[in-house]
Formats: structure tokens, C-alpha cells, sequence
């Protein structure tokens, strides 16, 4: 916070705190957003209000694939319900699910991590919902893991520490690597169709990579 933000009203400032909270909100635009929300007649805002309120209260996530759910009383939502759990696709987060759902190029399942492994963020494979993908595994329903971590550091990482305790575990499970076409350092939510496509359908079994 600058200190000409000192001048501002309190609940401008806790505004602004609030929108730069976000990722990739800096102050400049935490700023904007803050005056934005404060041109707005006062329905504009209750909707917005109303929006987060009902996110907050109304979803959760599954307790067996990790994505957004309505259901909180069910172990299995509707989304990994419907989906071919012989196949399941491994991402970060629910916005990589999202942008290759959108795709239509993966018609098995998914299983969301909610992050990636970085020991320099204090970031361990317990923190993430790597458990859970355990307890979907010893199921015996899985016949195929693509590891869809993004082609980051911290992706690659996260994706040769699932690889090892995959293998070691479940002989009778493929593992595959989207292949390298998605740029280095890119998040999978900002591949195009093409690039996207290409790496499901040209991905490679990781015991041919190593």
C-alpha cells in the first residue's frame, strides 16, 4: 500500500487489500477494480456480492476428484460420476480441468492436485491432493495416468514425484507425459486447441521418456 492510499476512506484501502490478494492483482490494477466496483450503482454491486456469497456457501470440492462440487454430502460428484475412470487425467488446478474439458480432446476423467510442488513456496506432496488420487487408485478401476502438470518447474517436479510413487505402487497402471509441445514455463490454461491437441494425442509413456 502506497501512502497516498492513506488518504482514501478505510473500506477503499480494505478494498484494494482485498482485490490485490488475488492472483495476478497488482496494486495498479487492485486500484481499478476498486473505483470500478465504486462507479457501480449499488444492484451492480450486490450481484457481485451475491456471486461470491453463493460460490462460497453452495460449492465445495469433490472429495474423490478434487473439482468444483455442489454435492458436499457425496464422495463422488456428478462430474467424476459421469466421467471413464479407467483414464485419468492429472492437473494442478481446476482451470487446467476446465480448459481441457473444454477441448473435448480427454473423454476419461480428472483428478485436480490443487497445486504443484515448490519446496522454495513451502509447498510438499502432502499439501497437495495426492492422497486422494491414492485412494482412487486402489480402487483397481485405473488402467491409464496422464500426468498433465504444466511444462513449469515446479510441474515437472510434481509430475516425476507422482511418476515415482505411481510406478512403484501400481505395476499394472500406463503412465503418460503430455508431450512437449506446450511451451516451457506456460500454464496449460493459455494453450491454444492445436498445441493442447497435439500433446494429448502425441503423449508418450513415460517409461519411453526416461
Amino acid at each position: 500500500m502506497t501512502s497516498g492510499n492513506n488518504s482514501l476512506p478505510v473500506e477503499v484501502q480494505k478494498l484494494i487489500i482485498a482485490f490485490s490478494s488475488l492472483p495476478g492483482i497488482g496494486p495498479k490494477t487492485a486500484q481499478r477494480l476498486s473505483y470500478f466496483v465504486l462507479s457501480q450503482n449499488k444492484e451492480e454491486t450486490l450481484k457481485l456480492s451475491e456471486a461470491l456469497t453463493e460460490v462460497k456457501e453452495n460449492l465445495s470440492f469433490c472429495n474423490t476428484c478434487c473439482f468444483i462440487t455442489n454435492d458436499k454430502n457425496s464422495d463422488n460428484c456428478g462430474y467424476c460420476y459421469e466421467k471413464d475412470s479407467s483414464q485419468i487425467c492429472v492437473v494442478e488446478n481446476v482451470i487446467d480441468a476446465i480448459t481441457i474439458e473444454m477441448s473435448g480432446i480427454h473423454n476419461g476423467s480428472f483428478h485436480v492436485l490443487h497445486g504443484a510442488i515448490s519446496p522454495i513456496n513451502g509447498i510438499g506432496p502432502e499439501k497437495l491432493k495426492i492422497e486422494e488420487l491414492m485412494k482412487r487408485l486402489n480402487k483397481g478401476e485405473t488402467k491409464e495416468i496422464i500426468l498433465a502438470t504444466n511444462p513449469t518447474l515446479e510441474g515437472e517436479a510434481t509430475g516425476m514425484y507422482l511418476n515415482k510413487i505411481i510406478s512403484e505402487n501400481y505395476t499394472n497402471i500406463k503412465l503418460t507425459r503430455l508431450a512437449r509441445g506446450l511451451a516451457s514455463g506456460t500454464d496449460l490454461e493459455y494453450s491454444d486447441f492445436n498445441t493442447l491437441s497435439n500433446a494429448f494425442q502425441n503423449r508418450t509413456s513415460i517409461d519411453e521418456i526416461n
